[in-house]
This record gives C-alpha cells, structure tokens and sequence, in this order.
C-alpha cells in the first residue's frame, strides 16, 4: 500500500502542479493525504477481530477466570514466601520468582485482553500494543528460564550434592537476576529492529511478527533464535535434568534406605518433594506454551496465511493459562506452604469471629466483676446461679444443645467451705436447714 502510494505520488510531481478552479496547486497535498488515509486503514484493519463475535465472548470469559485465579493464587503465594522468608529454600527463590512472573503478566496483559475480547477489536491503539507485547514476550521467557534454572538447581542438588549443597541463597538471588537479563535481552529485541510487534492474527492481542520472516532477513534470524534459545534449549535443559534426577534416585533408593537412617532421610525428602513439585509446573507450564509454540513455527516458517486465526486464539488462551498452575501446586501440594496458609487463614478467621472487639466499660465491668468474685472465695458459702459468661467468643451450638438450654432452668449452687478448700454443690441437695437459711 505504501510503495503503490509512493509510486502514485511520484507520478504526480512528475507531470507537474494541478490547477484547480480557484487557480491553487493541490496535487501534493492529495497524494499526502491519500498516503494517510491509507496507512490509518491499514493500522485500523490489524486491529479488528477475525474470529467470531461468539469466540470473542469466549475467550473474555476465560481470560475473566484466569485473571481472577492468577491474583488471588500468586498474590497468596507470595503472601505465603513473605511470612516464612525466614526458613525459605534456595531453590524457592525460584518458585517465588515463577510467581512474580506471572503476577506480572496477569497485572500486563489481561486488563488490556478482556475489554478488547468483548468489544471484537484491540482498542488502545499501536503504542500500547507495542508495550503489551512487550510484557508478554518478557515475562512469558521468564517464567519458562526461570523453570530452567529451578530443574538445573535440582539436578545440582540431588545428583551432584557435593555441588549442590553448596548453593546458597546469594546464588539463587544472582541466578534470578541472571533470568531477567537473559529474558530481557529477546524481549527488547523487536524494539531494536530484531525482529517486529504486531497485532495477533486474531486481532484482540499482540504479539511477535510471525509473518515477517516471509520477507524480512533480520525478522528471520530473530524467530530462529528465538526458538532456539528461548524455547528448545529450555526444555532439553529441563528434560535433561529431571532424566538424571529419576535415574539417580532409581539407582541409589535401596543403598539409601539400608544405610541412612530415618532421621537423616528427612532433608532427601524434602529435596524430593521439591523435585516433584518443580516437575508438576513444569508439565503443566510446557503444556500450555507448546501449542502456541507450534502454531506459531508454522507461520513463521510455513504458509502464514494458511494458518487458521481461531488456532492462535485456542493457543494463545492456553499459554495465558500457565499463570494459574504454580501457585494451585505449590499452595496445595507443598506441607510448609500449605501449613503456613492454614495457620494464617485461621487466625483470620478467628479475628473475623470475634469482630475484634475492643476495650470498652462492659469489658472493665466483667474484669472488675471477676476481681469481686476472686476477693469473695474466702467466705464460707457462696451462691451463684452456676452458668458463668463468656466474652468475645465465637461459639457453636447444636441444635439439640440449645433447645436443652432453653428448657432446662438455671439450677442454684452454693460454695461450701471446707478446712482450706470449699466445694460446689446444688443448693437442692442441702438439707432442709440449710436451704432455708440460704432462702
């Protein structure tokens, strides 16, 4: 459209000024204006959906839940890491960092994906567009080089412990910022013209250019290492290390479990449960970015446009998934995770039961009440109607209970002072005279 325009406009310098009726000259500013209109056009169509309204709804739907999931999940989780930063794991740095990332996309992209799902079209224009791909790229590479490093440390530790017992939390804490450097690196490359940010085929979202390797050389390179680096080398790492881990801990179980005694398996346990978990998200993590990794090879380097929009739109509703899988295993399945978030949740809720309340006169009355009965436990007989109170408490009742309560009436007791000691009896069971001297 450009070059036609460019071409069109050279025409009109070539044949020279056009006279109007008037007698001004106008044929630059036509051609100017033609070139506008036509790159508006161009901008404006990027933006517009190409799936179904129906899918649209769809997937504002989805990205609704993932959003509200993905805050509650990873704000939790790091809610979690804050309370017990204390006792944390090297290899949790990782896990913290994992949620972070996806915090960070959460915050970046869905704000921006749900309005423009139900409204069929991107609606905040080229600029944004750039920064939310930008987001997407950067803590996308993070999340995924982040659960390379986490597989590496873990085969350090269980198959090379010599190493691996020496890796600390200052190594964890370099090894995190060594990720965002490394993710950092990509996901600025298409502002540095390696590479370009578009609309996404579906058109509701942006990403990378995956038709710009048809034509462009720079924009191919980019895509080559792209995959190579962010996507293959990644996952051969990870799949490398969790084969050693299996094998090693095949190999040794039984000399481990004749030789090492109870108490000293319980760091291996811990280790192994690490490992677990870590192989769980990452699982769950590649299963979702694999499709769109898929779709996305074969229109860079395949027919683009055979490449159906509701495909990237399916991929790309499963790759925006993978911010919900780390904090539901780690929250679940992890016992100090999980023990911490019980603990908190019921200290909650024993301060929402009680609706922490606060010092008032009916509390000093009960206190100075308290002090009263205290100071007359030296007489020697006492009368009370034996149902003391309880301030404060959130209490349940059964049904049966209280309608017991109810029916039955309060019954008198007397204290009765015996040597040192006194003794609570019902004043119905006292003698005659005795009754009627307390009557």
């Amino acid at each position: 459209m450009e070059e036609n325009a460019a071409l069109r406009l050279e025409n009109l310098q070539a044949q020279g000024p056009a006279v109007n009726p008037s007698g001004r000259e106008q044929p630059l500013i036509r051609a100017q204006c033609h070139i506008r209109m036509g790159n508006s056009s161009d901008a404006a169509h990027l933006f517009v959906s190409t799936i179904s309204r129906e899918h649209d709804v769809i997937m504002g739907s989805l990205y609704t839940v993932f959003c509200t999931l993905s805050l509650v999940g990873n704000g939790v989780l790091l809610l979690v890491a804050y309370r017990k930063r204390l006792s944390l794991k090297p290899a949790e740095f990782f896990i913290i960092n994992l949620s972070i990332s996806d915090l960070g996309m959460t915050l970046s992209l869905f704000p921006l994906a749900i309005p423009s799902a139900f409204s069929h079209r991107w609606l905040f224009g080229d600029v944004t567009c750039q920064v939310y791909a930008l987001c997407g790229v950067l803590f996308g590479l993070c999340s995924l080089t982040n659960l390379t490093a986490l597989s590496f440390v873990c085969c350090l530790k269980v198959c090379f412990p010599n190493h691996g017992n020496k890796f600390s939390a200052s190594h964890a804490c370099v090894t995190v910022v060594g990720v965002w450097s490394y993710a950092s690196v990509f996901a600025a490359g298409p502002l540095a013209r390696w590479g370009h940010y578009t609309a996404e085929p579906y058109g509701t979202a942006c990403c990378i250019d995956w038709r710009a390797p048809n034509r462009e050389l720079a924009a191919l390179s980019y895509i080559v290492c792209l995959f190579a680096f962010c996507y293959a080398l990644p996952c051969a790492v990870i799949f490398l290390s969790y084969a050693f881990i299996l094998l090693t801990v095949r190999g040794s179980q039984q000399a481990v479990q004749q030789h090492v005694s109870p108490p000293q398996t319980r760091p291996g346990n811990a280790h192994a449960l690490i490992v677990k978990l870590s192989v769980a998200v990452c699982i769950g993590f590649l299963g979702a970015w694999t499709p769109y990794a898929v779709v996305s090879m074969w229109a860079a380097f395949g027919d683009a446009d055979s490449v159906p929009p509701v495909a990237f739109a399916v991929a790309a509703i499963l790759a925006k998934s993978s911010t919900i899988y780390n904090p539901m295993v780690y929250l679940l399945c992890k016992p100090n995770f999980r023990k911490c978030l019980y603990r908190d949740t019921s200290t909650f809720r024993q301060r929402m039961c009680r609706g922490s309340p606060q010092p008032d006169q009916k509390e000093h009355f009960g206190s100075a009440s308290q002090r009263k009965d205290r100071k007359d436990a030296s007489v020697s007989t006492r009368v009370s109607n034996g149902r003391p109170e309880s301030y404060g408490a959130c209490l349940d009742f059964s049904d049966e209970g209280s309608q017991g309560a109810a029916q039955a009436a309060p019954q008198r007791t007397a204290s009765v002072l015996t040597g040192a000691s006194y003794s609570e009896v019902i004043v119905g069971q006292l003698p005659a005279r005795l009754q009627a001297g307390f009557l």
